[in-house]
């Protein structure tokens, strides 16, 4: 058997059941070194199918190896375009540079970058996956004479080896990816765990966290559809990065509403996750006031909502079709939530919570006496939370 040939049979066989994509590289550069191959660094990156993350990977030095994740804004900035990894996965072939005598004004910025930490010469290529996606690899060495070009076949006909260990990573990963991006953190991880057939629930403790944009009625009707998603979008970034600070859950979005939990398994626990669905509820209101003064200066509308928070058991799991599911939580302590948002609107307050969440922190809140709530039979005390 050649070197090839072992090393393929290694990424095939105890390689793919690592089931870690830092290990099986760490394994794979090793092999290539006891092979060889004299490498300096390595990075071998993942394209996601996700609407927020374009890519993944991990990148290996003799000192380290770590792992890093890519936005789509980054393709269209200097440090990905005429790169390395634009080149290989736009023509679909290898590239390989030497990194000695670089032009600076007609080479890649990335090539100095390597040659000022002492590479020699740089090699990229690609992995090939069943569903056709290209995945690209680079390789540095720090050699006086670079690569051989044996030790570039060898990299070359290790691709289908590296490929098969790592496409299933690939896989779960940009799965696990796209539920934690349209289900939030919490269900994904009930889904990817097996909690997905229809009717399928489970009864939990949480602080709901009900918030809505006010006005949205009237803006749909008078503001133009691009304005209109851009407030929507910068309204939804302040509410989830807010909620997922605090360790939140961010459920569903509906319409301008957004429904969020933070989920407590003990009554000790409790007090903490109301505190901090206060603090999440009071750093939404603060990075809104700081997102009205930029819109302010751009000549746009301020934007305003309300929060409710209430404290309850909910049902959470799926419901929905045969063909069609949702993951959501129910039940009165979600429809109280709702209620008490639906009251900041005549009370006065942008965050309104019932006595189960502000007894908390009671010093943070001032009541605003006790009101009708749709659906219960007496009234609710509500309060105000100091702002």
């Amino acid at each position: 058997m050649t070197k090839a040939d072992d090393i393929n049979k290694w990424l095939m066989s105890q390689g793919r059941v690592l089931g870690d994509m830092t290990l099986i590289v760490e394994g794979y550069i090793a092999l290539l070194i006891e092979a060889g191959v004299p490498l300096s660094r390595a990075n071998i990156a993942q394209r996601f199918a996700n609407p927020l993350l374009i890519g993944w990977g991990v990148v290996w030095t003799p000192s380290d190896t770590s792992s890093y994740e890519v936005t789509h804004v980054t393709l269209d900035t200097s440090s990905y375009v005429g790169g390395p990894f634009h080149y290989v996965l736009t023509n679909h072939k290898p590239l390989h540079k030497n990194l000695l005598n670089l032009e600076e004004d007609n080479d890649h910025p990335v090539y100095a970058e390597f040659a000022a930490k002492g590479g020699t010469d740089f090699f990229a290529t690609f992995l090939t996956y069943g569903d056709g996606s290209e995945h690209g690899c680079t390789y540095v060495t720090d050699a006086h004479d670079g690569f051989k070009e044996e030790e570039l076949s060898l990299i070359q006909e290790t691709r289908t080896g590296l490929s098969s260990a790592l496409e299933p990573i690939a896989v779960r990963k940009s799965m696990a990816s796209l539920l934690q991006t349209y289900l939030g953190v919490g269900p994904a991880k009930e889904v990817d765990g097996g909690t997905i057939k229809r009717g399928e629930q489970r009864k939990l403790e949480a602080v709901v966290m009900f918030t809505d944009l006010r006005g949205f009625t009237q803006k749909t009707e008078t503001w133009e559809e691009k304005k209109l998603l851009e407030a929507l979008n910068d309204y939804f970034e302040v509410v989830v990065q807010a909620v997922e600070n605090h360790g939140g859950d961010v459920l569903k979005f509906m319409g301008d509403g957004i429904l969020s939990i933070f989920p407590f398994e003990s009554s000790d626990h409790s007090t903490e996750r109301c505190r901090e669905a206060i603090e999440a509820a009071r750093d939404a209101i603060t990075a809104l006031v700081k997102l009205n003064q930029v819109r302010t200066q751009a000549g746009e509308n301020e934007l305003a909502m309300g929060i409710g928070l209430n404290r309850g058991t909910v049902t959470y799991g799926n419901i929905g079709s045969p063909g069609r599911l949702d993951f959501t939580v129910l039940g009165p302590a979600v429809n109280l939530a709702s209620r008490v948002q639906d009251l900041c609107k005549t009370v006065g307050d942008p965050v309104l919570s019932t006595e189960s969440v502000a007894n908390a922190n009671m010093e943070y809140f001032a009541s605003r006496g006790h009101h009708e709530v749709r659906g219960l039979e007496e009234p609710v005390e509500v309060f105000a939370l100091k702002l």
